[in-house]
């Protein structure tokens, strides 16, 4: 059973990297072209994408670490928190990423940009395409089977990102033939709040498990 988990552990390391690759990409493409569109829905589906982009290149140094660490007696009581650390650590950066889009977002709002919308969709089809070829590269029949909550943090990470790239795609769709350009501002705040809402959650959640809190 050991040696299984072993296994699917190393399968996860594998895809977590090859996740990460696809995400710094897009990553890159939808800060860049935000700015360029003066998308502030691009920009926070970007910069959302960045702060997964982190959470999974921690994850990533966890299994590293943990592969490294196994049989260290540096650990006696294993290496198990390290990955809880890092989805500690991860989400600071993602309350932090959460906040500036708000504050961003309600800028934009009273000082609306003129919005390349056709660009922006554009891009932000490409992201949410990303996302979802990311979600089957992480996809798995044992994905769920075995506790690595490390990895079902990346996965959930991803999951979100998609929801939001969906929540980017409408706004832009909205504002391009409808000329509601503010809701590209209101959807940066949403997208702003759910990052902040998650961050809390992990933040809460892995300090239980770092101080060993009972439920």
């Amino acid at each position: 059973m050991e040696e299984h988990n072993h296994k699917i552990t190393n399968e996860n390391e594998k895809k977590t990297l090859l996740v990460i690759v696809f995400t710094v990409l897009a990553m890159i493409a939808e800060i860049g072209y935000g700015y360029f569109t003066n998308s502030m829905a691009l920009l926070a589906d970007g910069y959302h994408m960045g702060t997964h982009a982190l959470a999974l290149g921690l994850t990533y140094a966890a299994y590293v670490l943990i592969r490294k660490f196994a049989n260290s007696p540096l650990f006696p009581n294993g290496t198990d928190k390290i990955g809880t650390l890092t989805a500690y650590t991860s989400s600071l950066f993602l309350g932090f990423t959460g906040i500036w889009i708000i504050l961003e977002a309600f800028q934009r709002f009273f000082n609306p940009l003129q919005i390349k919308f056709n660009e922006a969709i554009l891009v932000a089809v490409i992201g949410l395409i990303v996302n979802a070829v990311c979600i089957l590269i992480m996809e798995g029949k044992h994905c769920h089977e075995h506790d690595d909550y490390n990895f079902k943090a990346a996965y959930y990470h991803i999951l979100a990102d998609a929801l939001t790239s969906v929540l980017a795609i409408a706004a832009l769709l909205v504002g391009k033939y409808f000329n509601f350009i503010l809701l590209d501002s209101i959807i940066g705040i949403l997208g702003g709040i759910l990052i902040l809402k998650w961050a809390i959650s992990l933040l809460t959640n892995t300090v239980k498990i770092l101080i060993d809190m009972k439920e």
